[in-house]
């Protein structure tokens, strides 16, 4: 095999956006070395997620074949991705830059004595391999080289576009294999026991089109209402900056930023924030944001594609009312 083993990261079926970002990636990789895209699936409903991927151009998936590896464990996860590397021969080993896909990454690295290349934005395929990766959260753009039998590397959250949605039905087909790995105990000493899942309205904040985001300028947890009450007419899922998490006004599953979600939405209404770089992070996937703020000198609005300069309590409510207005027309 002359392409690329892409591991997949899928929530009850449905392939993660940062993985199909990854895909998206690894597609252009493995057109340049001549081969094919593979995926490795591992946990609970892999094995439907896998029958959807021939629409982001995968010719084959391996579903990792385990009960013990149905809940999250790194070391046992990267030790079926290394016999899958072993077994297959790719040039290069991709994952999403998600902190799984990076922690996976990591051990694969270690277990192999490999080097790995974090957060890569582009990649130009050659005898030494070229990468253009992002540093200091992304404030920073690093030419770098690669040179390994295996490159490993993950993909930078939203620096790639992804396929548009099409149905299983209607996706090429995968030939989807069952692996059967080798696992020794020790390597699942670390594994997730439990996870919580915050969801707004039925809508995550990775998978909204419209966000809005609180700041330290929204007050308190109980003034997140009009946030709330707008997200609801447009659709959308409500955030908070670092100081708001802190505060304890919304918890930190809803936090937007470089220790928290990075989002990538149609829209996000940032209201109240002041704009610290960290934030900037999380949010600057976003196609256009609005910022509204009392403080025209913001960092936000250095970045924002609109802004609102005044209160957000009177601007947030006047929205709220204008959208009810014209929807009873």
């Amino acid at each position: 095999m002359s392409g690329v083993l892409v591991l997949v990261d899928h929530v009850d079926g449905e392939v993660d956006r940062l993985s199909r970002e990854a895909l998206a990636l690894a597609g252009s990789v493995a057109k340049a070395t001549g081969g094919d895209v593979e995926a490795v699936l591992i946990g609970e409903g892999a094995a439907d997620a896998a029958r959807g991927l021939g629409v982001h151009g995968v010719r084959t998936a391996h579903v990792v074949a385990d009960a013990r590896l149905a809940a999250y464990a790194p070391a046992a996860w990267a030790a079926a991705f290394v016999e899958l590397i072993d077994a297959r021969g790719p040039a290069a080993g991709i994952a999403a830059g998600s902190d799984r896909g990076n922690e996976v990454l990591a051990h694969v690295a270690a277990r192999t004595g490999r080097p790995m290349a974090a957060n890569v934005i582009d990649v130009e395929v050659g005898e030494s391999w070229r990468l253009t990766r992002q540093r200091w959260a992304g404030s920073l753009l690093e030419d770098s080289t690669l040179e390994a039998d295996v490159r490993l590397l993950t993909v930078a959250p939203h620096a790639a576009a992804v396929a548009d949605a099409t149905s299983a039905a209607a996706s090429p087909a995968v030939d989807v294999v069952e692996h059967g790995p080798t696992i020794d105990d020790r390597d699942l000493v670390v594994q997730v026991t439990g996870r919580e899942v915050s969801v707004a309205g039925g809508i995550s904040l990775v998978d909204a089109r419209v966000v809005i985001g609180g700041g330290r300028g929204v007050g308190s947890s109980e003034a997140f209402a009009s946030l709330e009450e707008l997200a609801a007419l447009l659709g959308g899922a409500v955030g908070g900056s670092r100081v708001v998490t802190s505060n304890g006004w919304r918890p930190h599953s809803d936090q937007i930023g470089q220790t928290g979600l990075r989002i990538a939405p149609d829209l996000y209404i940032a209201c109240g924030i002041s704009g610290a770089i960290q934030h900037i992070v999380g949010c600057k996937g976003a196609k256009r944001i609005l910022a509204i703020n009392t403080d025209p000198d913001s960092p936000i609005m250095a970045v924002a594609d609109y802004a609102v300069i005044g209160d957000l309590h009177h601007i947030l409510p006047a929205i709220s009312a204008e959208i009810r207005r014209r929807a009873s027309v």
